[in-house]
């Protein structure tokens, strides 16, 4: 199954972007028009049906808007968005991504509060549920699901729970788990779902997608902050003319149209992630016996990305880094303040028999 041929050096074992298909890769070598039907109608039209396929089976409820740029501008145009001036939101932040929230949320002078934790420990539903309780001014909550931070995997079933039986808006970042973890948006009650082309779709970057209650997106009209980034008139105008307000990454959306193709041929999303969970296992035990201990307990782990703590005291991951890439395996340095690590992505056109081969490579 997998084709990854010389034509690229190295594995990308990061959380995106990732590695892909050949298949993926062929379909960015045609041009396409963004004024013609065969682009607007059959492909950005068929990928905005798609992914709220995706989403939930209740998909009269929901609608897709694609948005130019990485992740993070969706998240940013969410929150300028969603967020009226009347309104407050609340931020559950454990890692950089977290925290890359609230820094939108003081860039666009919203008016918001954060609930602050350690990088290896969850958001807990009952300090979200008190603050809620004693602040009455917060309309809505916005939090990440998978901090590729340390790989940690908030509990997305708890905290939705938790907000909905408050009355409040639900933003959630599902940047690296949409499309690599089984979830449905409405049973959940999320009202938007901000994830992007170069993640568990296994696609490239170039646009992020927002997957939208219609009726909390009908709210939203006029509360932008950016002209650009306006996720109403972005979604007013793809529903209106099939079209982007602005110049669309024409080769990427084809791309994704084709990542798409491959996840259904694999099996959808219940398939990739019993693919991902075998890649993220065989690594762990790998590592392991080679002398590298996880840095998160196995319960609080998602299959997406996995941070290593340094092994030994005088560890230069530098050289570790170059070691392996030149092996043909990249990997991803850490990024939190508490301890030493390095992370190790398990998402991609990557498959059990590439792990191992990392393992193999890997110091003894």
């Amino acid at each position: 199954m997998y084709d990854f041929i010389p034509d690229n050096p190295y594995i990308l074992l990061t959380p995106g972007p990732l590695s892909t298909s050949k298949g993926v890769r062929n379909a960015l070598l045609r041009d396409w028009c963004t004024w013609d039907a065969d682009y607007n109608e059959e492909i950005v039209q068929n990928i905005r049906r798609r992914l709220v396929q995706l989403a939930t089976a209740r998909t009269e409820d929901y609608t897709a808007v694609l948005m130019q740029g990485s992740g993070s501008f969706g998240v940013e145009a969410t929150l300028g968005t969603a967020v009226p001036e009347c309104g407050k939101v609340l931020i559950l932040s454990n890692g950089a991504y977290g925290q890359r929230m609230v820094k939108m949320a003081e860039v666009l002078r919203l008016n918001h509060t954060v609930l602050s934790y350690l990088e290896t420990e969850t958001p807990k539903p009952e300090d979200m549920v008190a603050l809620l309780a004693q602040d009455g001014d917060i309309t809505h909550v916005a939090f990440v699901h998978c901090e590729t931070t340390t790989g940690i995997l908030n509990p997305l079933e708890a905290l939705s729970k938790a907000v909905k039986a408050a009355g409040k808006t639900l933003i959630v970042d599902s940047m690296s788990s949409f499309g690599g973890i089984p979830m449905d948006v409405n049973e959940l009650g999320i009202d938007f779902l901000i994830s992007s082309s170069n993640k568990c779709i296994q696609g490239v970057p170039g646009f992020a997608f927002v997957i939208a209650k219609r009726e909390q997106l009908q709210l939203c009209e006029g509360n932008a902050r950016s002209l650009c980034l306006d996720l109403y008139d972005q979604w007013r105008e793809m529903d209106q003319t099939g079209k982007w307000r602005y110049t669309s990454p024409t080769h990427v959306v084809r791309a994704f149209y084709q990542a798409l193709d491959e996840l259904e041929a694999e099996g959808g999303v219940a398939a990739r992630y019993a693919r991902y969970c075998a890649n993220q296992a065989l690594l762990v035990k790998g590592m392991a016996a080679r002398g590298f201990e996880p840095l998160l307990p196995e319960h609080l782990q998602s299959p997406i990305i996995t941070s290593f703590l340094y092994p030994w005291p005088d560890f230069d991951f530098g050289v570790f880094y170059r070691q392996m890439k030149a092996k043909g395996f990249v990997l991803y340095p850490g990024k939190i303040s508490q301890a030493d690590t390095f992370r190790v992505g398990n998402i991609g056109h990557v498959f059990p028999e590439n792990i191992q081969k990392l393992l193999d490579a890997a110091l003894p």
